[in-house]
């Protein structure tokens, strides 16, 4: 089982550097592989570990929650970007940096993409598949560190410090969410696509 699980995290790691880095991200379409990486991800996670499904279900409060965390999350970022400017002075440029993957993309597509592909394919693979299988072998608490430091470190390969600090308090929030309420994970999920789609298209913290 861990040999499966840290072949998935070098694929992951392997694949977010490709996306991210400054020498190899101009040689590829960001979204699509993005997508394909997400998805690929979460086709294995439920290849080696069937039945995460099971804890699904679409109810009033979960949706609610998916909302109310989405929308929550957007303010802390909203926040942290406000407090960010005034204490480093590249913040602003490296989260445009990050906005700059959106130009010249039809955003109803992005919306599509994000809402209804890699947002839920992430937290398959990285909650329903990593942080479940690390709480198991472990405990809960090491497994949701540890997936925690994975998610963010994924996003190091970028060499932008507000991306990858974006990705630790990001896989935090729901790390700790599905390490609390791991019945939950439906809101988790819906919490992740609206929170992408929120800050890359809807309202963009600029």
């Amino acid at each position: 089982m861990m040999k499966r699980l840290v072949f998935t995290i070098v694929l992951a790691t392997v694949l977010w550097t490709i996306m991210f880095s400054p020498w190899s991200a101009p040689h590829v379409n960001f979204w699509w592989m993005m997508t394909g990486a997400a998805c690929t991800l979460s086709l294995l996670a439920t290849i080696f570990n069937p039945g995460w499904y099971r804890r699904l279900r679409v109810t009033p409060t979960d949706i609610f929650l998916g909302i109310a965390i989405a929308a929550a999350l957007w303010g802390v970022f909203w926040i942290g970007d406000k407090l960010s400017q005034i204490m480093f002075d590249f913040a602003r440029s490296q989260v445009d940096t990050i906005y700059l993957m959106k130009e010249d993309e039809s955003p109803w597509l992005l919306t599509f993409l994000m809402l209804f592909l890699i947002g839920p394919a992430e937290e398959i693979y990285w909650r329903g598949y990593v942080q479940k299988t690390l709480s198991e072998r472990w405990t809960p608490n090491i497994g949701f560190i540890v997936t925690t430091l994975i998610y963010a470190l994924v996003h190091a390969g970028s060499c932008n410090f507000m991306l990858t600090m974006a990705a630790l308090v990001a896989g935090a929030v729901w790390g700790l969410l599905y390490r609390l309420y791991p019945q939950r994970f439906t809101a988790i999920i819906l919490s992740h696509a609206l929170w992408d789609v929120a800050v890359f298209i809807w309202f963009p913290i600029i």
